[in-house]
């Protein structure tokens, strides 16, 4: 162990080189070393001598006693020290002072002191008392020459009286002075004043009767009666006393949390513990109010709690603990602690759009708020994924909007009829944990779907938004840009009553174009969001763009990234409803009322087996955002067959399936009336077909009571045409040339006419 000046070592052999000492001076070329002990061994406290306690209890209890002077030099051998050291009988000790020893400026004593200090250019001044005990101690902070001098003189007289000398201070505070060099190290800082020793603040002084009387300022009362008469007015309000003090803080505990504002709160402990003198009126107990000055004010209730608790303690008993833990505690970590890269981790949420949609059938009728799930990357806090719907939240929903995430970015935009912008490059993938909220995990189909596509999932406690990291916040972000710029939405979180809209008419957008615009915003987020504080110095020296597709990016470059190579089939079967059929009609493939079809249905003639032998069942998949094409296992091959919406159906591909089922229950909603409708028309055009009957059979019954000659029906057809021609049935019966002329020329009459239409389009076109 290298031995050296200003050490502290410590020394466990015989007497009397027993204990913790600082190395004042050494000189091993002389073979000799001073050493202060700063602190004896246990065994060198004398032992009681016994003898009767003091029990007397005075008002004014004794001050802490000043610390032992330490200055008073042994002297040995530095050879004597190295043979300990071999022995391991000396220990180098580090001496770990108060934080206040290690200030480059003394501290002040408190709040008022530092009002004090002023500046000159750009420093405080020092403490003046600490100033001149540096002076005073010069000789000694000069470590060179303290050295030289006790070496060469052995004793400290000289240089204590060099420095009474030069200060003008006594020996006794030079000897004090250096006892605190000793015990704290050869420094200016070891010279600081150490008021903080002294007691003063933070000790309670209460006000008992016969002790302390009450601080502060005189009330206007007492200082009008001094003025007047020289003497002084006892106050009206006593100080809080002990006695007092422990009813205030049992009163107060019995309070719950949240507790009220103090006025109610110093009143509930003034009810409680103080006012316990009671009359019995009518058989009930009514309190007796107390005289003035047998009770504390709520003033000093209030003052006395507030010093008595933390401010952060205070701050827990003002809310809940849900509330406390949520919004006010301190941080301990960032939303991405333990999240490798981006990829790895997904967060999914759902919250109400404050927006009001219409329906994609008729623009007049109203579908209401949707529900919108956002899924975010941990890591990169860039979004990944979103759905749109009408119904939830549950599981059926939100693995919806996973699909989104997982799926390819070209088949979403063909899904919600949208030009997909490439923000995120690589494109996303599944992820291996997801966060999700309570009631998703605990869902047999969350469980399934982990089993299937190894994603493991974990959930955040309910009504915990502080853990749930940037999901809640990009809600927020979202609801902020639809509610400045979308017509008909709404912003329910603003303190403003004036912003506060609920009119369902000024909605103009559908659910395809609501999530068309959520699109373009969250594509603005990726893109633009600043996370500059997000980058560390590698990413600075990379030239990262501080934006989440930067980070993105830079992950997957860096091979931080995560990918997961899953089918576009696996996807679809495990995350789109599996539970719906669609039914092969000899007119195609039938689902939820629309026709459906594909190359491939026409090539193996599914259409001409249902006709001849009858309806089959087959599973469908579809996505609920619209009705443009449905996916079922292919029979015949491997995959998916993609079915697409035939031209002559009842819907179109921008239409949502929630959209389409309105639309044939509102159609529906009718099926009496029109029932009624056919049973009358049907009822009043038979009594008119019957009249019809009746008189035609009369007419002809009368015809044929006359006896006439009848042709045959060759030439009573003649007849009748000629007839309608507007020819005499005489002509006709007489020369049937005749009729074959006129024939021959309504023909060509016709022919004439329908020339002169088509020259008239040709020419017209």
């Amino acid at each position: 162990m290298e031995l050296m000046q200003n050490g502290v070592i410590r020394i466990t052999a015989a007497e009397p080189l027993n204990g913790t000492f600082r190395i004042v001076a050494i000189g091993k070329d002389c073979d000799s070393c001073a050493l202060a002990c700063i602190a004896a061994p246990a065994s060198a406290i004398k032992p009681s001598h016994g003898g009767r306690k003091h029990l007397e209890v005075t008002k004014n209890p004794r001050k802490r006693p000043p610390q032992p002077l330490v200055g008073k030099l042994i002297w040995t051998t530095v050879t004597k020290l190295e043979k300990l050291s071999a022995e391991a009988q000396v220990l180098q000790v580090d001496l770990l002072n108060d934080s206040r020893y290690y200030n480059i400026k003394p501290r002040p004593m408190d709040d008022s002191a530092s009002k004090e200090f002023e500046e000159k250019d750009g420093d405080p001044y020092e403490n003046e008392d600490h100033k001149a005990r540096c002076l005073a101690m010069a000789i000694f902070l000069d470590i060179e020459g303290l050295q030289e001098q006790l070496l060469k003189t052995r004793s400290l007289a000289g240089l204590v009286e060099a420095a009474k000398t030069e200060s003008g201070r006594a020996a006794c505070t030079i000897y004090k002075y250096f006892s605190l060099l000793c015990r704290y190290g050869f420094e200016e800082s070891s010279l600081i004043d150490r008021y903080f020793r002294s007691g003063a603040r933070g000790i309670s002084r209460p006000c008992d009767p016969g002790g302390r009387k009450k601080a502060g300022r005189w009330t206007n009362k007492q200082r009008k009666h001094y003025a007047e008469t020289q003497k002084i007015l006892p106050p009206e309000q006593p100080g809080i006393c002990t006695d007092w003090q422990a009813l205030i803080l049992a009163g107060d505990a019995l309070i719950q949390c949240p507790k009220p504002d103090y006025p109610d709160r110093a009143q509930m402990i003034l009810d409680s513990h103080f006012f316990t003198q009671c009359k019995e009126v009518d058989g009930c107990l009514v309190p007796i109010p107390l005289p003035k000055g047998a009770y504390p004010s709520r003033r000093q209730i209030a003052r006395f709690l507030e010093r008595q608790t933390d401010r952060l303690v205070r701050l827990a008993q003002s809310t809940t603990e849900g509330h406390m833990t949520r919004a006010k505690r301190g941080l301990k970590a960032r939303s991405w602690k333990g999240v490798p890269g981006p990829g790895h981790t997904y967060a999914i949420d759902s919250s109400v759009g404050d927006v009001y949609l219409r329906s994609t059938v008729n623009r007049a009728w109203f579908v209401g708020r949707p529900i919108v799930y956002i899924v975010v990357d941990v890591w990169s806090t860039a979004i990944v994924g979103f759905h749109v719907c009408l119904s939830g939240p549950s599981w059926a929903t939100a693995k919806l909007a996973i699909f989104s995430a997982a799926a390819p970015p070209s088949l979403m935009g063909e899904l919600w009829h949208y030009v997909p912008i490439m923000s995120l490059h690589p494109s996303p993938t599944l992820s291996y944990y997801l966060w999700c909220d309570r009631g998703e995990y605990l869902s047999k189909g969350a469980k399934q779907f982990g089993v299937e596509l190894e994603v493991h999932l974990q959930y955040m406690p309910p009504y915990r938004p502080d853990l749930r990291g940037i999901n809640e916040v990009l809600h927020r972000v979202a609801k902020n840009k639809i509610f400045l710029f979308v017509p008909g939405a709404i912003d329910a979180r603003r303190p403003e009553y004036e912003l506060k809209h609920f009119n369902p008419k000024e909605g103009v957008l559908t659910v395809p174009e609501f999530a068309t615009y959520l699109y373009i915003i969250f594509t603005l987020y990726n893109l633009n969001a600043d996370r500059s504080k997000r980058l560390d110095t590698n990413m600075l020296q990379a030239g990262v763009f501080p934006s989440p597709a930067g980070l993105w990016s830079y992950g997957h470059a860096i091979g931080a990234g995560v990918q997961r190579a899953t089918t576009l089939p696996q996807l679809i079967t495990s995350l789109l409803p599996g539970d719906r059929t669609a039914i092969i009609t000899r007119s195609g493939v039938n689902f939820a009322g629309l026709d459906y079809s594909c190359p491939q249905i026409e090539e193996e003639q599914w259409t001409a087996y249902a006709r001849n032998f009858g309806r089959s069942e087959i599973p469908a998949l579809n996505f609920p955002g619209t009705v443009s094409r449905i996916w079922t296992p292919n029979p015949s091959g491997n995959g998916l067959l993609d079915l697409q919406l035939s031209d002559f159906t009842r819907a179109t591909r921008f239409q949502t399936l929630d959209d389409v089922m309105d639309a044939f229950y509102f159609g529906s909603l009718n099926n009496a009336d029109y029932e009624h409708r056919r049973v009358v028309l049907n009822n009043q055009l038979g009594q008119i077909s019957k009249l019809i009957i009746s008189q035609a059979e009369a007419l002809t019954n009368e015809t044929l009571s006359f006896p006439q000659e009848i042709p045959n029906v060759t030439k009573a057809r003649k007849i009748e045409v000629e007839k309608n021609a507007g020819l005499h049935p005489s002509t006709v019966i007489g020369d049937e040339a005749k009729i074959e002329e006129s024939d021959h020329a309504h023909i060509a009459m016709m022919n004439k006419i329908l020339g002169r239409m088509s020259h008239a389009k040709v020419s017209h076109h």
